[in-house]
């Protein structure tokens, strides 16, 4: 399957991490559109091919195009009329936090401020999270909590399994405030965890052991110490954008 369109874009792409393409023809249209849109090969204000000609090059379903298309209108990235071409959004308009689009992002080679950016978002809301969460979590949070780390440990963050437990620590971790709001963040904040967790990791292929840092956290929501929490949390994200930014050793 090809999507047709030209790279205009200003700042430098960083390598990818693997692809996670769907399976499925719906999810897999939508994916390569989407990888497609928020890279810029296809650029804002680009009409999408009509269901018929994009049926018969790619030996597809008009069907299930059209419903890729559905996909990518709730997600902000096209707009569709009556009777009128779909078109690419601007930028402005996109979901940046939905957790396929975050992935797309990553997928097509996010820029260093977009994965800059993504670490101001965490460092915006996960020591202030960690904060309330020391002061509301109970035994059964924190029992998760304890479970997501021996995951961690036992995994590794270069596994898929490793990636899921620290996600899980994460989210436990929202989920201790106990604000409803703030939780509608939670699987944006896991989707930003993943793919910063995947980049530092499978692109750089850093080695630090994260795991001090996470246990700094754990102690502190234990104790109950919103402000240790706060500054263990800060140092944990400040220490994974370090990672990051460190360029990957020759092998």
């Amino acid at each position: 399957m090809t999507v047709d369109g030209v790279v205009e874009h200003g700042e430098t792409m960083i390598a990818p991490p693997a692809s996670v393409r769907p399976d499925d023809i719906r999810g897999g249209i939508a994916h390569d559109l989407g990888v497609a849109i928020v890279t810029g090969r296809l650029a804002p204000g680009t009409a999408l091919v009509s269901e018929e000609r994009f049926s018969a090059e790619n030996n597809v379903s008009r069907g299930a195009y059209r419903e890729a298309l559905k996909v990518l209108a709730a997600k902000g990235l096209v707009q569709q009329r009556l009777k009128s071409a779909t078109r690419v959004n601007e930028r402005a308009k996109w979901s940046m936090l939905d957790i396929e689009v975050l992935g797309w992002m990553f997928e097509g080679g996010a820029t260093r401020d977009f994965i800059d950016g993504i670490f101001e978002l965490r460092r915006i809301v996960e020591p202030s999270a960690a904060a309330l969460a020391a002061q509301r979590r109970d035994e059964r949070q924190l029992a998760r909590m304890g479970h997501s780390l021996q995951e961690m440990e036992r995994h590794g963050l270069l596994t898929a399994e490793g990636r899921a437990a620290d996600q899980a620590f994460h989210l436990a971790v929202l989920d201790a405030t106990r604000n409803e709001p703030l939780l509608t963040l939670s699987n944006s904040i896991a989707a930003a965890v993943e793919w910063t967790t995947r980049f530092s990791r499978d692109q750089r292929r850093q080695m630090r052991d994260p795991m001090p840092d996470h246990h700094a956290v754990y102690r502190a929501l234990i104790a109950g110490d919103g402000d240790a929490a706060r500054r263990a949390m800060e140092m944990l994200i400040d220490n994974a954008l370090i990672d990051a930014n460190t360029p990957r050793e020759a092998e």
